[in-house]
């Protein structure tokens, strides 16, 4: 009995990823349609009660999925299905930065006939003003995200050095 309850419980620890090998694996996420294809896979056992930023994490991967998707029907609906996740999520952890760095991350380059571009401004604020406050390994990846995103002044990229 005790070997059943271990093996399922090392069997879900699996079934998890980390989030240091998804932080790694988002920024090229969009680079293909291969890539985007993996991120998704590594994200497909997390579910609504797993932990909120690994659950956005999942929400951009159905957002980027979406982008491959043949039918104009099936990407409107995988892009909703991914766009009412991320919001549901920073719902729930609003003062989160990494997952207003994601959800700013997918609004500035999603197409504006998507209507889903309306918190670009209050997230970049967000992540300039709690940006001191993050630990170092979290600050090192906003600060590499903050330095490739076209949403951030050349003068605001200059104060996350």
């Amino acid at each position: 009995m005790k070997l059943f309850i271990s093996l399922i419980l090392w069997m879900g620890l699996i079934s998890t990823p980390d989030l240091a090998t998804i932080r790694k694996i988002y920024p090229t996420a969009s680079n293909s349609e291969t890539s985007a294809k993996d991120f998704t896979a590594k994200l497909n056992d997390i579910s609504t009660n797993d932990e909120n930023t690994l659950v956005a994490y999942k929400a951009a991967s159905i957002l980027l999925d979406s982008k491959f998707e043949k039918k104009i029907s099936a990407k409107m609906s995988r892009f909703k299905e991914g766009a009412k996740l991320l919001e549901s999520t920073i719902a729930k952890e609003p003062n989160s930065v990494e997952i207003r760095m994601i959800r700013l991350s997918i609004q500035e380059n999603v197409p504006g006939i998507t209507g889903y571009k309306k918190n670009i401004k209050e997230d970049r604020k967000f992540i300039l003003t709690h940006y001191k406050d993050q630990n170092n390994a979290l600050k090192e990846y906003l600060k590499n995200f903050i330095q490739q995103s076209k949403s951030f002044s050349d003068e605001e990229k200059q104060t996350v050095k």
